[in-house]
């Protein structure tokens, strides 16, 4: 029997023109849209469908953008297919994709999450400007490499690993000089490339820690429940229920990295075998065929 699971995706995925479609169409992406105009002070559904794209990749706008259309993307999928929304059996997001699971999960509401993403796009963004920062995709090297590689062109600076995608696809996030060190290393150690990738500074590492007193500060006053169906957690690759385990989980994942590899790996092992990405892109269905040929995933038009 098939088993279904939701993704939902994180910075990076965003592009000008997503969610017009849905909002010229479906009242209840609209609607999503209207309350977010509210909540942040400016008209999203105009900045995701006409951009400029610069302002749309600032990580104090992308974070709501990527969390409001993934969310109309749902309501889309709940028209068009109810039954498998209502079929799901588990969910999971990357990075800030992560917020958006759990208001899919029903243990957070819709307002109350947007307003924690909006304090976290805003202190991360933050954090990244306080120190010149990056991140690198290492393409063609295992974990063990990739810590080796870190090892070495940290040099003084910071360098750690941010992101476990998949096999032969680890980020690693740093000091702007380490990173360059390590881009050009990267390839003497075997990598096939070394991708410096268009953020704003080097999330899920320690720079990010300033950003960790904001963010605990807006999760304090989020009310959470206990989510209808398991969310993975990213710093883990575990579901978790306790709405206090929950909050302390999405301030850690802010200067931890990002296992999706083996959070994949874990609802694989519990037997999901259809999953969906919900929201802008096609990156987690790329990662899912490098992660299990087999599972089938299917996206969302948005």
């Amino acid at each position: 029997m098939t088993k279904i699971a939701f993704l939902f995706p994180g910075q990076g995925a965003q592009t000008v023109g997503m969610g017009r479609e849905l909002v010229e169409r479906l009242p209840a992406a609209r609607r999503l849209f209207d309350v977010a105009q509210e909540i942040l002070g400016y008209d999203l559904a105009k900045l995701c469908a006409a951009g400029p794209a610069d302002e749309l990749d600032s990580t104090v706008y992308s974070q709501p953008a990527l969390f409001v259309t993934s969310l109309a993307a749902l309501e889309s999928l709940r028209e068009l297919t109810p039954d498998v929304v209502l079929a799901c059996e588990a969910a999971a997001g990357l990075s800030l994709g992560e917020y958006t699971a759990m208001v899919f999960a029903g243990a957070m509401e819709f307002d109350v999450g947007l307003r924690v993403v909006q304090a976290r796009g805003a202190a991360m963004q933050d954090a990244a400007d306080a120190r010149p920062s990056g991140m690198v995709s290492i393409l063609g090297l295992e974990r063990g490499q990739v810590q080796d590689l870190c090892d070495q062109a940290r040099g003084d600076g910071v360098l750690e690993i941010a992101n476990l995608l998949c096999p032969g696809n680890i980020v690693i996030s740093g000091t702007n000089e380490a990173c360059e060190r390590a881009a050009q290393l990267a390839e003497k150690m075997g990598a096939m490339k070394a991708i410096p990738l268009a953020v704003a500074g080097a999330f899920h590492t320690q720079i990010m820690q300033p950003a960790v007193e904001r963010l605990a500060a807006a999760l304090a006053n989020a009310p959470l429940k206990k989510p209808t169906i398991p969310v993975v957690s990213n710093v883990d690759a575990q579901p978790h229920t306790d709405p206090d385990e929950m909050r302390a989980l999405l301030i850690k994942q802010v200067v931890s990295p990002v296992r999706w590899e083996d959070s994949m790996r874990y609802l694989l092992g519990q037997g999901y075998d259809q999953f969906y990405e919900v929201g802008p892109g096609r990156t987690l269905r790329g990662l899912m065929k490098r992660i299990d040929r087999k599972a089938a995933c299917d996206g969302v038009n948005v």
